[in-house]
């Protein structure tokens, strides 16, 4: 197999603009409708929905690399970082670590890519690590380093990337390729293209010994937020993930030539559906603030506290529905008085039943995420 880095039209690549139109139109468009209906949100909200998007994603690029970290811990981690109020939560190394990175990435946006921003984003995210030899720094081993699977005996190799000697040199090339094809620069990229060749880029080199997809996926964002002006807080990560197989069958295919008109395609689609939910995610933060005013004063402590952990499973809300089996557990209750619960918040509108019996479902009554799902 030879990989596009072997080829010797590298890094030259190449793709059909006019197959990104459309979507280049839909991304600037709806960034404009993310910023505006941003803006016009409290100021409390406004926290509160930086605070819920970059904690989602946290978890959900770690969850990418089969990493599975406690939200309140990382929500706690990133309220300390933004300098807001937080509880006294102790989180774990790598819990701290990509809460540090995100309000890094949410912070720098505007700064030129750099190999010590890099390496110190990795410093982050490689907290409480041991097995590691190379950290904050690019990986210096000599063996090959490969995205395999399988079993030891069978593995089939997804990719291999260039030696560990040639990393500083392709790494600077990159470095001095993103910054000098961001808006303003005399070689200019459209916004998605130069998004989804930086990712494809960086993950190509790999340059690090472990993080590099959560680092690759933070340059994307670093790159559409310089093109639209603002941080993005784009639910990219939690749209990757949602098809992870997907992703990576993608990367796989990009990995082999350097005309990547398939590839841009595949993350122009990604980022406009991360677009999407992110406005879905501003939706449920509208109706949730209607919510409790709607029915403050109304609701008892058992069912203030199972409505809670409803908002928290977000726009989704629990799969299926929230059982009576569900709300006995939560609020620590007897059959009898959950169902006396779940009649009065239905009655009151702040639920909607479906089903019968052993298959009722119960679902929080948001007009605003209802009408868009």
């Amino acid at each position: 197999m030879t990989w596009n880095w072997q080829q010797p039209d590298w890094p030259d690549f190449s793709w059909n603009q006019q197959a990104l139109e459309a979507q280049e139109t839909r991304f600037l468009r709806n960034s404009g409708l993310l910023l505006g209906a941003f803006i016009h949100l409290s100021a409390g909200d406004r926290e509160l929905l930086t605070v819920e998007l970059m904690s989602t994603e946290a978890l959900k690029t770690s969850e990418i690399e089969g990493e599975h970290l406690n939200r309140d811990s990382v929500q706690s981690s990133i309220r300390h970082q933004l300098g807001l109020a937080a509880d006294d939560r102790r989180a774990a190394p790598a819990e701290r670590g990509i809460a540090e990175m995100m309000v890094s990435l949410y912070r720098s946006w505007e700064t030129p890519l750099s190999r010590d921003m890099l390496c110190a984003w990795h410093t982050m995210l490689m907290q409480g690590r041991t097995d590691l030899r190379d950290i904050g720094t690019f990986r210096t081993h000599e063996d090959a380093m490969q995205i395999v699977s399988g079993a030891l005996h069978k593995q089939k190799i997804h990719f291999e990337a260039p030696p560990s000697a040639r990393v500083p040199a392709e790494m600077k090339r990159f470095i001095e390729w993103f910054n000098g094809t961001g808006p303003g620069s005399g070689t200019a990229l459209s916004s998605l293209a130069r998004a989804g060749t930086a990712h494809l880029y960086f993950e190509s080199i790999h340059p690090f010994e472990d993080g590099n997809g959560r680092i690759g996926r933070a340059i994307s964002e670093k790159s559409l937020a310089q093109s639209q002006g603002a941080p993005t807080l784009l639910a990219l990560a939690h749209t990757i993930e949602c098809k992870r197989s997907g992703y990576y069958d993608a990367l796989a295919r990009a990995n082999r030539s350097n005309e990547i008109t398939d590839w841009l395609v595949y993350f122009a689609d990604t980022v406009i559906a991360a677009q999407k939910e992110t406005h879905r995610q501003i939706e449920f933060l509208i109706g949730k603030t209607k919510f409790y005013d709607r029915f403050r004063g109304l609701l008892n402590e058992r069912q203030d506290k199972v409505l809670a952990r409803m908002f928290r499973e977000g726009p989704d809300g629990f799969t299926g529905g929230l059982s009576a089996e569900n709300y006995i557990s939560i609020a620590q209750t007897s059959r009898a008085t959950a169902t006396r619960d779940l009649r009065d918040l239905t009655t009151k509108g702040a639920l909607l039943r479906s089903g019968e019996l052993r298959h009722t479902r119960y679902f929080l009554n948001i007009p605003e995420i209802s009408r868009n799902t």
